[in-house]
């Protein structure tokens, strides 16, 4: 191999790779992230948003509960110290960490805690209802504008064809999901010795049954065509991903 096929390979292997960054590398992480969903539906887990452990920095000395509702107090927490964030509703923080007495796992109230950048607090709550939606659209195997392409790969599989650009503003790309269905050929046939008609098969072929194509920007969905044969409702838009500080 010469050296310009050489570096012909690395460019496209390099593209290659920052097409499936745009993917979020969907079979790396959807195994792990998927199996989250078995755990409280009413929780956003943090390793559903990111592979990086989450801290939080305590401002004042705030109780722990054993339920996401405020229920059974488990101690309270030591100010200046850092937790891990593990999940959280639109009302209280799922943490591990530190308390007066000894480590404790439960949940506190996001006032507990040093906001690590301003209106963290209503980001964290949009991100809630945002995941929220975004599980039921999983669930009904259907995609909206504004998911990003890990969310919908989870939604509708791996995709039947991936289409890429890169240039200096970034990488932007198309999903194909197409569904097939085979269609066995006959055609008639007549016996030379008996006259009779029969029906012979000749061939099968796979036609289209439907299909969706997912436009992305920077791995967000930013359009979203569909067949006509294709079952569903309008295209649906929901919020971007919020900007967090992880």
């Amino acid at each position: 191999m010469n050296k310009k096929s050489y570096s012909l390979m690395k460019l496209y292997f390099f593209l290659l790779g920052g097409f499936f960054i745009l993917s979020s590398l969907v079979q790396a992480q959807g195994s792990k992230r998927r199996s989250l969903l078995d755990n409280d539906p009413q929780v956003v887990y943090t390793q559903e948003l990111t592979d990086s452990e989450t801290k939080l920095m305590v401002l004042k000395s705030m109780p722990v509960f054993a339920t996401k509702n405020g229920r059974r107090k488990l101690g309270y927490l030591k100010a200046n110290r850092l937790v891990t964030l593990e999940g959280f509703t639109e009302k209280a923080f799922k943490i591990r960490g530190e308390a007066t007495h000894a480590g404790v796992a439960g949940w506190v109230s996001p006032k507990a805690f040093e906001e690590p950048e301003p209106d963290f607090v209503e980001r964290m709550k949009e991100t809630y209802y945002r995941q929220m939606e975004v599980r039921e659209l999983i669930a009904a195997k259907q995609v909206a504008i504004g998911m990003t392409a890990h969310e919908v790969q989870l939604s509708l599989g791996e995709p039947t064809k991936t289409h890429f650009r890169q240039t200096k503003e970034g990488v932007s790309g198309k999903l194909e999901f197409i569904e097939y269905e085979e269609l066995k050929h006959y055609e008639k046939f007549k016996d030379p010795l008996t006259g009779q008609t029969y029906r012979r098969y000749t061939h099968t072929t796979l036609e289209e049954k439907s299909k969706v194509s997912v436009e992305f920007t920077d791995s967000i969905a930013t359009a979203i065509e569909r067949s006509t044969s294709h079952k569903g409702g309008p295209v649906k838009v929901i919020h971007r991903p919020c900007r967090l500080f992880w």
